[in-house]
């Protein structure tokens, strides 16, 4: 019997726009099936009809969008190497996980893939010795500042504010979107452009300044209909400056940032995971802290093609794949060895690999969320 295969598409990526079942991607694993899919595209009127159902996360952003749908009973993610397809269908397994539900995550090749299917594997048992309690940390009575909220497609990212002061000593405040965006009116060039950038760390720093802030993630995603820029610059040179910064209004990430600074004066790089070869790992975003690069230049943000964003290369050191729960109750900290910095024009920037005989099991099957911290070994 033929799967159905649902899709679903952030917007943002405009290279996604042509329909699933043209895509060299999917051909590849039918031929590889020795059958059709029965293609669904993001009509999921008839999703609750049949249990053979796969759905496949094209891009990042589509989190909110899945959640939206109220899907019931076990759900198998198809992903694609490409686009953060692997980064979002993580965060949905996360979402799905702290729901009390099952699923699985199919990566890999067209022939990886297609034997998965074919075998009807349901999802792999999450192996505990990944994890480790979070150690509470003195973060010296900090202020963290939250600039907007949480982007929708953080579904499984949403920490207990009074846990987090409990535990790291830090006051999590929620600073309105429009205190960037009245500083930014004062800019009287196009913010569009490289100064546009320029001024939104200016704005920033304004910010930290005047909350007093030791560490802040902002909503980033917002300021590309506002402002036609992101915040990719900016959030580079604060990190470089002591100042843990975080992508897309995620606070996990924010506070697994700020112990990584503590423990080892490097607030860490945020990044997705884009693929899995083996033991080797692709990670990828737009921004890294400039502290962390041997050397690095300007591109546009990747999805929207705006803006100014980083592409880095790693100092040479010993690594790890670091990241609090959003619970806060769990870490994950797993040593990686770098190995390389691919230059790829369907990925976030600052692309990286690493290599790791355990990190793929961890990721594939029991991920804390979609964004991880490469940080210093601590």
């Amino acid at each position: 019997m033929a799967f159905n295969l649902y899709s679903i598409t952030s917007p943002l990526h405009r290279e996604r726009s042509m329909p699933s079942q043209e895509e060299s991607f999917i051909l590849e694993i039918e031929n590889e099936l020795g059958e059709r899919f029965i293609h669904h595209g993001e009509d999921f009127s008839g999703y609750a009809s049949s249990a053979d159902n796969i759905i496949y996360i094209r891009t990042g952003g589509t989190e909110g969008k899945f959640k939206s749908l109220g899907i019931t009973g076990d759900v198998t993610l198809l992903t694609s190497g490409q686009s953060n397809s692997l980064a979002a269908s993580m965060e949905i397994l996360a979402f799905l996980d702290r729901n009390g539900r099952r699923g699985r995550i199919l990566h890999g090749s067209a022939a990886e893939i297609a034997v998965n299917i074919k075998s009807c594997r349901g999802r792999c048992v999450p192996v505990n010795g990944y994890f480790r309690p979070v150690t509470p940390v003195n973060l010296g009575d900090a202020v963290l500042g939250v600039i907007g909220r949480p982007s929708d497609w953080l579904i499984a990212s949403d920490p207990d504010y009074a846990k987090a002061e409990s535990l790291f000593g830090v006051r999590i405040k929620d600073i309105p979107m429009s205190e960037l965006l009245d500083r930014m009116k004062t800019f009287k060039g196009d913010t569009r452009s490289f100064e546009g950038s320029e001024a939104i760390f200016d704005a920033l720093s304004d910010i930290v300044k005047e909350h007093n802030l030791k560490g802040l993630t902002i909503r980033c995603f917002d300021l590309l209909d506002t402002l036609h820029n992101t915040g990719c610059l900016a959030l580079a040179s604060l990190n470089a400056a002591g100042i843990p910064s975080a992508c897309e209004g995620d606070i996990p990430a924010l506070l697994s940032m700020a112990v990584a600074r503590e423990k080892t004066g490097c607030c860490g790089f945020q990044c997705n995971l884009s693929r899995i070869s083996g033991d080797e790992l692709l990670f990828a975003h737009c921004t890294v802290p400039l502290d962390m690069v041997s050397g690095y230049g300007y591109e546009t943000h990747f999805e929207s093609g705006l803006g100014t964003a980083i592409r880095g290369t790693l100092k040479p050191g010993n690594y790890m794949i670091y990241k609090i729960s959003p619970e806060l109750d769990r870490e994950v900290a797993i040593p990686v060895e770098l190995t390389g910095h691919p230059h790829e024009n369907n990925l976030c920037r600052t692309q990286i690999t690493v290599r790791s005989k355990v990190a793929a099991g961890y990721l594939l099957n029991s991920p804390l969320a979609n964004h991880h911290i490469i940080t210093p070994v601590f």
